[in-house]
């Protein structure tokens, strides 16, 4: 009879196919005779990822796979795949085969010693190294990375975006109602989310080089990174997506006025002017949300032109309001052709949230 696994590997993936053998033979091989199990939360990969699992699932009960529909995410993945276990302890390690597996051992070690309450295995640790990091960017990245982190804890910690840690399931399980479940860094959510400060030992690791499969890191990581510090900072008072969705409407105030600057020293009339601006406004808007508020909801081909035109369409009282007060003001020489713009935007930015949340991306927005 097969043990109750004492150690739970979740491994977030989305078109990780080629990695889902070796990455079991690795945990076998790492893992020895330790009673554990692997879940994949697999984010309906097109590559049949989800179908790797399920083969290799069907003669080793060890392997679980949660296949999510209509939902995406790192942070979110980690979360339930941790839920779905019963083991005493549960680790992350990303499914791309650059975190050393063989790290886990050690850091059950830690964890079972008891002078820890999460173990991190980090690249920037003693004994460790990153030589998978495929570019300078990357790298930049991770060292901003953990400056901001260094500066909200109040304490070092080398590795913050590492997605490889261990923790009593338990404490997961505690922890997990207050985390934000988005984005792609789920490490520093839990820290900055226990009530009290965490006891965090690190273990420094091997970054492998990528052999199969591609990056998912890119600058929006890093902005979706800092929106978390932000939230926290605010103590969860402003929704996270509401947060990204104004950052997002601040580039766009931006971009009108650069338009509606442009255009004014081109000649143009304040109103027509005014016009311009905010339908390029919209258009950015729609852009950076698509791509970075609503990641998890992202409209692709036709359904991304769709959208575009719903958007515009939806956001036409908006604009009418944003156009109207604007050259209400101007013509009444109640504000000046700056001010007077920027406040017409942010009527229209405010409207562009409202309809997004509700129409544009085909489901009410996920507060939390």
């Amino acid at each position: 009879m097969r043990l109750p696994a004492e150690l739970c590997v979740v491994v977030p993936c989305f078109n990780e196919r080629g990695n889902v053998a070796p990455m079991v033979a690795k945990l076998a091989a790492a893992l020895g005779d330790l009673a554990w199990e692997v879940v994949f939360v697999d984010d309906d990969s097109p590559d049949g990822t989800a179908d790797a699992i399920r083969r290799l699932a069907a003669a080793d009960p060890r392997i679980r796979c949660i296949r999510r529909i209509g939902r995406r995410g790192l942070a979110s993945a980690v979360i339930e795949g941790a839920l779905a276990s019963s083991a005493p302890m549960m680790a992350v390690i990303d499914g791309d085969l650059q975190h050393d597996e063989t790290a886990l051992r050690g850091m059950l070690a830690k964890l079972q010693g008891g002078g820890a309450d999460v173990v991190v295995a980090s690249r920037f640790a003693a004994g460790g190294d990153a030589d998978g990091m495929s570019s300078r960017r990357r790298l930049a990245l991770s060292n901003l990375a953990i400056w901001l982190a260094t500066f909200m804890l109040g304490t070092r910690l080398t590795d913050p975006m590492s997605g490889f840690f261990m923790m009593p399931r338990a404490l997961f399980e505690r922890l997990a109602p207050r985390l934000t479940g988005q984005g792609f860094k789920i490490l520093l959510d839990l820290l900055l989310s226990s009530p009290a400060r965490l006891r965090v030992a690190e273990v420094g690791t091997h970054f492998r080089p990528r052999t199969a499969g591609e990056s998912k890191l890119s600058p929006l990581v890093l902005l979706q990174f800092a929106a978390l510090l932000v939230d926290k900072a605010l103590g969860g008072l402003v929704p996270l997506r509401f947060l990204s969705f104004a950052l997002v409407g601040a580039f766009g105030v931006l971009v009108h006025l650069a338009v509606l600057w442009t255009l004014g020293h081109a000649g143009v009339g304040f109103l027509a002017a005014q016009t311009m601006a905010t339908l390029v406004a919209m258009v950015a808007n729609f852009q950076l949300n698509n791509v970075i508020t609503y990641r998890d909801q992202r409209l692709r081909g036709g359904r991304l032109w769709r959208g575009l035109v719903l958007f515009m369409l939806v956001c036409a009282i908006g604009a009418a309001a944003n156009i109207g007060i604007a050259n209400a003001l101007y013509a009444g020489g109640q504000a000046g052709r700056t001010p007077a713009g920027a406040l017409g935007a942010v009527i229209g930015v405010v409207w562009n949230y409202a309809m997004s949340a509700t129409l544009v991306w085909g489901r009410p927005a996920r507060w939390r």
